[in-house]
């Protein structure tokens, strides 16, 4: 494998850690685990913004 394959396996492993809300902290020093880790962290906010913008205007039209 390259460099080029490895950070792309960092970053989608920092992606899932993220979206599944966990962080691995031996990871914390590759940057492309953090981008993956934040893009997935991000994900899930907008997720969970999403479903309670909905649960807040249920019922309301």
């Amino acid at each position: 494998m390259d460099s080029a394959d490895f950070a792309l396996r960092a970053y989608a492993e920092g992606r899932a850690d993220g979206v599944a809300r966990r962080h691995d902290r031996e990871r914390g020093d590759d940057a492309d685990y953090r981008v993956g880790l934040a893009d997935g962290e991000l994900e899930a906010f907008e997720a969970d913004l999403i479903a309670a913008i909905r649960k807040a205007m249920d019922g309301k039209r």
